[in-house]
């Protein structure tokens, strides 16, 4: 990629898009838009090159709304698969750990395929199955609200793993797919991490012993990740500050503590972002407030999410935002090594591990 910061840069959980494409500007402001209202033109392209990006974990399939699940979730895979067909001198659909590194080889942005709630299994494991055939990797089992799986962050009671959650982890262990436990409550959290056989991931949290909120994971919950050979993705998110403003300075605060809890070699990025900026933020922020109260109504909103708070970080943009956030660890006192590892290789180290065959 053009002047990447390092060999791997790897967005555990993002967008690709150009939010200023008047189809997606107005998709922006709909509760649950589709992949099919995203604009992958040769904007988005060109930023996501020049930004230095190898691979990004992108959303696709049913998260909210009134949708059918299944049908819909199937529905985004094929819009996916004719985004990756159409371009296919810059992305390509990664499957295995070896398809992320093919991609930096031969100067393209691997694809990976994510849910953010695993609602389209419905009460059937065996469509885990369906959706490893059809490319998806990474599974997230909740969003904010409670599913049948489990609570969510936002869910009250916060119970834990149900017996068709334990289920469905099973069924995403026998067929290598990443168990993503972002958004997810306390209790699911902890249970999910601990009844599955193999490493799982919080993609994209920040850090609830530095802001307490419920979209952020404790000590203990990113401990029991990182011990048991999973990834923890800190994102670029409002939740990082307690005012919900939050800054570069907060990202690599989140970062610092993250390592200190897990490790070096289990803490990468999330940003849960596009790379393309958003121009004209005015008027971004004139719409910003009626779509929080829209998320609020629909009670699929988090804590922390106010009509003032930017869904990122303002000084942590656009397609210098890896190198910019590679220079702030770098101040830190970050050797190359270790931020090598942030940017990518443990992402790629953790899918090594829960992709690869048996």
């Amino acid at each position: 990629m053009t002047d990447s910061p390092f060999p791997l840069v790897v967005n555990a959980l993002g967008q690709l898009d150009n939010p200023n494409a008047p189809r997606s500007a107005e998709a922006a402001a709909e509760l649950n838009p589709s992949s099919s209202q995203l604009t992958v033109d040769a904007r988005a392209l060109a930023d996501a090159r020049a930004s230095g990006l190898t691979a990004v974990n992108i959303t696709l399939g049913y998260t909210m709304g009134d949708l059918p699940p299944y049908e819909h979730t199937l529905e985004e895979i094929d819009v996916w698969d004719a985004i990756v067909r159409a371009n296919p001198a810059d992305l390509l659909k990664v499957r295995t750990a070896a398809d992320i590194h093919r991609a930096a080889r031969e100067r393209k942005i691997g694809i990976v395929y994510g849910f953010q709630n695993a609602v389209a299994v419905g009460d059937d494991p065996d469509r885990v199955r369906v959706f490893a055939d059809r490319g998806v990797r990474v599974v997230q089992l909740t969003y904010n609200q409670a599913n049948r799986l489990g609570d969510g962050s936002m869910a009250p009671e916060n119970r834990g793993l149900t017996l068709l959650g334990h289920r469905v982890v099973e069924a995403l262990n026998d067929s290598r797919l990443m168990v993503d436990l972002s958004h997810s409550g306390e209790r699911t959290c902890l249970d999910a991490a601990r009844a599955s056989r193999q490493p799982v991931s919080i993609n994209h949290t920040g850090c609830r012993a530095l802001v307490d909120l419920p979209r952020n994971k404790t000590d203990e919950e990113l401990r029991l990740v990182a011990d048991r050979g999973g990834f923890v993705g800190i994102y670029f998110m409002p939740f990082l500050s307690p005012t919900g403003h939050a800054t570069a300075a907060d990202v690599v605060e989140h970062i610092v503590h993250a390592v200190d809890v897990c490790g070096e070699d289990a803490v990468g990025i999330g940003t849960d972002g596009t790379i393309t900026p958003i121009d004209d933020l005015d008027a971004y922020r004139a719409a910003l407030a009626e779509h929080v109260e829209l998320r609020r109504a629909s009670g699929v909103g988090a804590a922390g999410e106010r009509a003032d708070t930017l869904p990122f970080v303002e000084d942590l943009r656009g397609a210098d935002q890896f190198r910019d956030l590679a220079r702030l660890l770098e101040q830190r006192g970050y050797r190359s090594e270790r931020i090598e590892k942030i940017l990518g290789r443990n992402f790629v180290d953790y899918a090594e591990r829960v992709w690869a065959p048996a």
